[in-house]
């Protein structure tokens, strides 16, 4: 009794199956899939590079005399302006020095006019007067010298930008040479990148002479730099070790957005004319070899390989593999397989890179 419930059993399931698998295959080959053809069109392509972000100038600010640091006027981060006194280092024993060459030189002049005076008088000779005309010419020096000094005393800066962190702190004894901070222009950023050879040989031949390359910024946030800027540099030699060369554009920073040491990436628009493009959802990978299914006059489907020669949001330059005339499956792929016999419709392919996101499987 058991063994025939479980003989019909099995029928049944059977039966059920192979129900489901005519259902299944009855639908697929009763779907209206939708076909379209490759287009030729003039696009470009965005190709990125890594970059570092500088300053237009960047400098060290150092101390150029020795003794205590008096006072900082300015703060860490603060816009400065051209001129504007940042540093004093303790300045009495150079206004000394100062006072001391001041008077020095004004006792050689008043000695100097003493013998010009007996001089015109026949008093005393030629050669004396020399003599006290270049003691004068010493004592000048020696006093310009010392308000050189003096004056050194002071820093400041010598464009307008921004102040880094600070080295030393109020009462700090420094040296000649001492570090005391940085100071950055950023009005303008100089953003520097490597390019391959192949490449450089592309952009060198395709931008005239007469014009710059453009680029754009995308930031370390990944979002877009709102300026754009030009290749306004290119260095003279390649790295042996890369093969690379270094482009180094220039962008306007009005809002002072960038600051020196930042990364990002450029792009630049590569152009691609009179490209074959297809939807990037018309293609399915095996063995990381891309492949479509077209579908020729008997409406049957063939898989096909094809080369892309860029991958652009969407879309796919094709290299090799396909023609203007050829149709191609743009959705269910999943759906079809080999000599599949299908009934279509060819939607018109300006309108599917025009509205691709319509078309989802």
């Amino acid at each position: 009794m058991n063994s025939s419930f479980t003989v019909i059993g099995i029928a049944i399931i059977l039966y059920t199956s192979g129900c489901a698998d005519h259902h299944t295959e009855h639908h697929h080959k009763e779907n209206n899939f939708y076909v379209t053809t490759p287009v030729r069109k003039d696009t470009a392509i965005s190709q990125a590079y890594v970059a570092q972000i500088k300053s237009i100038s960047h400098i060290e600010l150092r101390s150029q005399e020795r003794g205590f640091l008096e006072m900082i006027y300015v703060d860490e981060g603060q816009f400065v302006k051209k001129g504007q006194l940042l540093f004093q280092i303790m300045p009495k024993l150079y206004e000394a020095e100062m006072l001391k060459s001041k008077a020095d030189a004004r006792f050689a002049e008043i000695e100097y006019q003493n013998t010009k005076k007996l001089a015109d008088s026949n008093v005393v000779a030629p050669n004396e007067l020399a003599m006290a005309e270049a003691k004068f010419e010493k004592a000048k020096a020696e006093l310009v010298l010392a308000q050189v000094h003096l004056s050194f005393t002071e820093i400041r800066a010598p464009f307008d930008g921004i102040i880094d962190r600070f080295q030393v702190r109020v009462g700090s004894l420094v040296d000649e040479g001492d570090l005391l901070t940085t100071l950055s222009d950023n009005s303008k950023m100089w953003v520097y990148f490597n390019v391959p050879e192949t490449e450089y040989l592309d952009y060198i031949t395709q931008v005239r002479k007469d014009s710059l390359m453009k680029v754009t910024l995308k930031m370390a946030n990944g979002k877009a730099f709102d300026y754009g800027g030009v290749v306004e540099t290119i260095e003279a030699d390649f790295n042996n070790e890369t093969g690379n060369i270094s482009f180094r554009a220039t962008f306007p920073n009005p809002k002072g957005i960038l600051r020196h040491g930042e990364t990002g990436n450029i792009e630049v628009a590569v152009p691609l004319n009179n490209t074959l493009l297809i939807p990037q959802k018309s293609t399915f990978e095996v063995l990381d070899k891309k492949y479509v299914f077209v579908i020729n006059d008997e409406h049957v489907v063939k898989s096909r390989l094809i080369t892309a020669a860029a991958e652009m949001p969407h879309l796919f330059a094709v290299a090799t593999g396909l023609s203007e005339g050829d149709k191609i499956l743009l959705d269910g792929i999943r759906l079809v397989k080999e000599n599949d016999k299908i009934e279509y419709r060819l939607v018109n392919a300006d309108s599917v890179i025009t509205h691709l996101n319509l078309y989802a499987e």
